[in-house]
């Protein structure tokens, strides 16, 4: 089973289960070329809230028409929703503050010099810097057929309904035809996998780490290769992954001779 907190990672079955339930809701074009981006590039969902239209097609001189990429250039700015076009206003709030053991004995004495003289001790001008997290771009090939045709049948429902589009237009929109935010594309994807599907513990990351999990397990690819596709900085990342998917333990757990 996952670790707590851990999105699920889905069965083949279930993914299949989760599309056909698509089908039967609202804007169906829509859900379904969201979903297929995640669980067939494993993008963030705040990476899907912020992708635009030139990252997956090109747009004829009008912007009537369109032509699908081969590869999708996924900006770097774009990980772990960053404040990529202005769209991403997350505020970092700090609750903990780490040293390492010279550097703290360090502050105390600047602080007793400071106590002696009788000047005023702020605490935040002794918090070591904040650690600003730095994405990674990365290439990911288009290949898969219901990958791409998820997204010809989108960006054709998208031009008709609007006659135009602009390469710098936000891929997915909303009911109101403004961009999602990372936060409602999360509460959005986990409404169609736990809500719509009944999927215990599935979220906006199962699609993640349902990618990942198959690349390392069943498809044998190095961590290399699973860390390039995630867009990992550090390899130690995605080796969290390479723990057994809930199906073969539930087969052993089968299994097991009484």
């Amino acid at each position: 089973m996952p670790k707590s907190g851990q999105a699920r990672v889905l069965t083949a079955e279930q993914q299949d289960y989760v599309f056909d339930v698509i089908q039967h809701h609202r804007h169906p074009e829509k859900n379904t070329a969201i979903m297929q981006i995640s669980f067939k590039l494993g993008l963030r969902a705040q990476e899907i809230a912020l992708l635009q239209v030139k990252e997956v097609a090109k747009l004829n001189a009008t912007g009537t028409d369109f032509k699908l990429l081969e590869v999708m250039s996924l900006p770097a700015a774009y990980t772990k929703g960053a404040d990529a076009m202005g769209r991403s206003k997350s505020q970092y709030q700090r609750k903990t503050v780490s040293f390492d053991v010279s550097s703290f004995n360090q502050v105390i004495r600047q602080v007793e010099k400071l106590a002696r003289a009788g000047a005023t001790v702020n605490p935040e001008d002794y918090y070591p810097p904040v650690r600003k997290h730095k994405g990674k771009s990365r290439d990911l090939p288009l290949v898969d057929r219901a990958l791409r045709e998820a997204l010809i049948n989108y960006l054709r429902l998208r031009t008709d309904e609007s006659g135009t589009l602009k390469p710098s237009s936000p891929l997915f929109i909303t009911q109101k035809s403004g961009p999602y935010s990372p936060n409602t594309l999360q509460e959005h994807m986990k409404l169609i996998l736990h809500n719509w599907s009944g999927i215990e513990k599935a979220s906006s990351h199962s699609g993640r780490r349902t990618l990942i999990t198959n690349i390392i397990h069943k498809q044998k690819k190095s961590v290399k290769v699973a860390q390039k596709i995630a867009g990992h900085v550090n390899p130690s990342t995605t080796l969290i992954y390479e723990e057994p998917p809930e199906e073969e333990i539930s087969e052993a757990l089968n299994g097991i001779q009484k």
